[in-house]
């Protein structure tokens, strides 16, 4: 089994009416549904719009330092993910596909590298 990324952008959404919005919520739950069903569910979530409200932590100085707002100034930013455990790559695609078409907008799909194993 490997994990699976299956993500969007807020700017990949597009403009659509609040009803719009509205019509394709059942449709996602469905698919988060049939994900938790089919036993691949790991997490699914959309993130809040308002990028002013990210703050970020940066240790690269040697002090902890946390900052109110995004990391970098980007025209893009990420809207939600999910992260379904799954066979193969195919699995990957097949639930990907689900999302996007139950969402109505395009996701990418990135596979985690290797958990590092602890010495414990």
């Amino acid at each position: 089994m490997a994990k699976y990324l299956i993500y969007f952008n807020q700017q990949w959404v597009g403009d659509h009416t609040e009803e719009w919005f509205r019509s394709r919520a059942p449709l996602a739950m469905a698919v988060v549904d049939e994900m938790k069903a089919a036993g691949v569910y790991v997490f699914a979530g959309g993130l809040e719009e308002d990028v002013e409200t990210a703050f970020f932590a940066d240790a690269t100085s040697g002090t902890l330092l946390f900052t109110d707002g995004p990391f970098a100034e980007t025209k893009e930013f990420l809207g939600g993910l999910t992260i379904v455990d799954v066979a193969d790559e195919e699995a990957a695609r097949m639930w990907a596909g689900k999302v996007a078409e139950a969402c109505g907008w395009p996701q990418e799909v990135r596979r985690f590298g290797p958990v590092p194993q602890s010495r414990g």
